[in-house]
């Protein structure tokens, strides 16, 4: 697309990211607006959003048996304390709604001969309430039906390729974003940005995200001015294949499947935890159980044996691919970096705290999700979060006179986040099991570098946030810490806090007062 094509866009606010939040943003969005995706919208590439990846399905109170109020019990009792109560009695309300937008765009989700949904059991759920669309390909399912609809929708324009490097403020509002495009640096005044850029599993070594998932909207929203929350907060999938040759994101087997009564055994077929427990839970018990010296395995031979192709067709095909029958054969797992529960911090309506900024999906943290995200909340918190944006935006006066985007000259090389080394250390000293001086050690590494570095940034923020958080709480563990703090407080961090560190690391590093200020008590 040239510089003159984009002159008819002034004055439309700009949604970066092309997962489902994103997606839903810009189609419950009653004007014309821009959508920006880094790379082919809807298709699979190293900055694919991880929306296109869910298997589990999304949450929501259907069945007969179930209400919002219990959802919202297991969403409150999975995230240790640190959920918005108000935010959760919100989403949980709006999933049967949820549920009816997707299909009204044209999801499909799996019914019955009756017409009834499916409905599905998975971890820490009181009640089978996981609405599936095409089996374990949810994800894919839905993403397709809605990307058709964006296509059809004249008012929404589509710039693929498009990859936001800067936001650019004003007296402390955010006023348009820096966008390369076409190998061109293109200035875009806008009257609102809504980041949808997803989550962080690209930094970590083993991860089932794409590996452009690397928080990127999230150090674009700190070099803002934004305060980011809960950054510690990782959660580590419990059952991502241990495949041999895998390039790119490990394949996920599916929470589903220990709902279906799958279980973990190691190499001498003995079982060893719980397997519905929540995800930090099973996840530190694999990971111990490795560290003893065990392979760890999950074995649905006896609970599905043959039908297990039919159930989960998806799943069946990324085993067989790497020479596993899950029929006749337990499968190898082993966890990895699955979703961030931190993010950019937003009230109800997706604002950040830095006017003229939004943000929804994973990139943000709206009290849903608290220290441990529920399984298959976070399709249901894309799909309410998106809506709920889209309709504040609406609440915005038209633009009137507006300036286009102009070309600013050819745009600067960027350099990876996500290079091998740096993967490697994130995944061994902020992984699944957390020390002060791993920690201290990596975050000499990359606090140093946060100025010039999106990856480096993200990296120290989250390292800054688990070092303060001198506790064990949902996602964030640590070895010196084990117990839970008496009161669950969230916590709060900006640029600033990055700088310090970077200023003294090893005075500072894990040693700063948490106090009210920050969200964080001592």
């Amino acid at each position: 697309m040239t510089i003159p094509d984009l002159r008819g866009l002034a004055g439309q606010p700009v949604i970066v990211g092309g997962g489902l939040a994103g997606v839903m943003t810009a189609l419950m969005y009653d004007r014309p607006c821009v959508l920006l995706s880094s790379g082919p919208l809807g298709a699979s590439h190293p900055a694919a959003a991880s929306s296109m990846l869910a298997q589990g399905g999304i949450a929501a109170a259907v069945g007969a048996d179930d209400t919002p109020a219990l959802h919202a019990a297991d969403t409150l009792a999975a995230g240790a304390g640190l959920c918005d109560p108000d935010v959760v009695e919100r989403v949980t309300a709006d999933g049967p709604d949820a549920i009816a937008r997707l299909a009204a765009f044209g999801v499909r989700f799996d019914r019955a001969a009756d017409g009834a949904l499916v409905l599905g059991l998975e971890a820490a759920h009181s009640r089978h309430r996981i609405v599936h669309a095409r089996g374990d390909a949810s994800g894919a399912a839905i993403m397709e039906a809605l990307v058709a609809r964006v296509r059809r929708t004249p008012r929404i324009t589509v710039l693929e390729n498009a990859r936001v490097h800067a936001l650019e403020s004003h007296d402390g509002a955010v006023v348009g974003a820096r966008v390369t495009m076409d190998g061109r640096d293109i200035a875009w005044p806008a009257p609102a940005v809504v980041l949808a850029t997803g989550g962080i599993g690209g930094l970590f070594g083993d991860t089932t995200n794409p590996l452009g998932a690397v928080g990127q909207g999230l150090a674009l929203a700190a070099r803002a001015g934004a305060v980011l929350g809960n950054m510690e907060f990782v959660q580590f999938h419990p059952t991502a294949l241990a495949a041999r040759h895998v390039a790119g994101p490990m394949p996920l087997i599916s929470e589903a499947v220990r709902g279906e009564g799958a279980v973990l055994i190691d190499e001498g077929g003995e079982r060893f935890t719980a397997e519905l427990a929540a995800r930090d839970i099973v996840s530190r018990a694999v990971w111990r159980h490795m560290r003893a010296g065990h392979h760890v395995f999950l074995d649905a031979r006896q609970v599905l044996g043959t039908r297990f192709a039919t159930r989960f067709p998806a799943i069946d095909a990324l085993c067989r691919a790497q020479g596993i029958d899950p029929a006749r054969q337990p499968i190898p797992v082993r966890p990895a970096a699955h979703y961030h529960m931190g993010g950019i911090v937003v009230d109800g309506r997706g604002r950040s705290t830095v006017p003229g900024l939004w943000a929804c999906g994973e990139v943000a943290c709206t009290g849903l999700h608290g220290a441990n995200r529920l399984a298959s909340n976070s399709l249901l918190e894309a799909v309410s979060f998106g809506t709920w944006v889209a309709r504040d935006l609406s609440t915005l006066a038209p633009v009137t006179s507006a300036e286009p985007p102009r070309d600013m000259g050819a745009a600067a090389t960027v350099r990876p986040a996500s290079h091998e080394a740096w993967r490697r250390r994130m995944a061994r000293d902020a992984g699944v099991i957390r020390t002060r001086d791993d920690m201290r050690e990596a975050l000499r590494v990359f606090a140093p570098l946060a100025d010039g570095d999106d990856g480096a940034l993200v990296r120290a923020m989250v390292l800054c946030g688990a070092l303060r958080r001198e506790e064990s709480r949902g996602g964030h563990f640590r070895a010196d810490f084990p117990q839970a703090a008496a009161v669950a407080t969230a916590s709060r961090l900006t640029l600033a806090d990055v700088r310090e560190h970077a200023a003294t690391p090893a005075a500072k590093a894990g040693e700063m007062t948490q106090t009210p200020d920050n969200g964080v008590v001592a």
